[in-house]
């Protein structure tokens, strides 16, 4: 090969010819080097994986490590109010009277007020007074309101006698501690229901010391002892 080679090449390189088959190599393998880098460097087709169906993909829950809810228990049920009296659920009832355009009994709920009662009968008449009337006083199961009537009512002056029972003479004030229920219930504003409370009290205590007493009954206010404080006495 070298004596192929034109005469200023080998007189120029001086190359042997070993170092002309290492260069050839070296050659070789550089070119096999550069062969491959571009062949690996090309683009490839890829493919997707195949998609997984949601079932089999979704991980698995985790466990859980609260308790599980427990039906509450059913709340028992509350005794209802003994046969008579009015509980806080139960019901009242009302004797509503005077200028009112329903009068008569009236049922109305526990905790209810005068302002209650007198819409249950209908409202109070055109010109009726309302003063003295307290309609955000607390009802009390069988109480009687009357309305549009005077706060005292006159005594027919006539010769004394003695009322029936020992009771004070007609036209005088009616004692608390010896007053029938008949007696008491002829008061304005008192029912048979009142009558009879004004006596378990007067039993329960030993008697009226005073006038002022008879606002510890159960049912009496303000508007009502102003109309008996003139017609009763201890």
């Amino acid at each position: 090969m070298r004596d192929r080679l034109p005469l200023w090449v080998r007189t120029r390189c001086g190359v042997e010819p070993r170092t002309l088959a290492a260069l050839a190599l070296a050659l070789a393998v550089a070119l096999g080097f550069a062969v491959h880098h571009f062949w690996s460097g090309r683009p490839q087709t890829v493919q997707a994986p195949p998609v997984e169906s949601a079932s089999r993909s979704r991980p698995a829950p985790y466990p859980s490590f609260l308790p599980e809810p427990t039906s509450a228990p059913a709340p028992a049920a509350a005794p209802g109010p003994a046969p008579g009296a009015a509980s806080a659920g139960g019901t009242l009832l009302v004797d509503v009277a005077g200028e009112v355009r329903r009068p008569g009994v009236h049922r109305l709920p526990a905790g209810a007020r005068v302002a209650d009662a007198l819409r249950a009968a209908g409202g109070v008449r055109p010109g009726t007074d309302l003063h003295g009337l307290n309609r955000a006083r607390p009802l009390a199961d069988g109480e009687q309101i009357v309305v549009g009537e005077p706060p005292a009512v006159a005594a027919v002056p006539g010769p004394p006698a003695a009322a029936a029972g020992g009771g004070p003479a007609v036209g005088g004030p009616v004692s608390l501690n010896s007053a029938t229920a008949d007696q008491l219930d002829a008061l304005p504003g008192i029912g048979p229901v009142m009558a009879q409370r004004i006596i378990d009290h007067r039993t329960e205590r030993g008697g009226f010391s005073s006038v002022e007493e008879l606002r510890e009954v159960n049912g009496i206010g303000e508007r009502r002892f102003a109309e008996l404080k003139p017609l009763v006495g201890p």
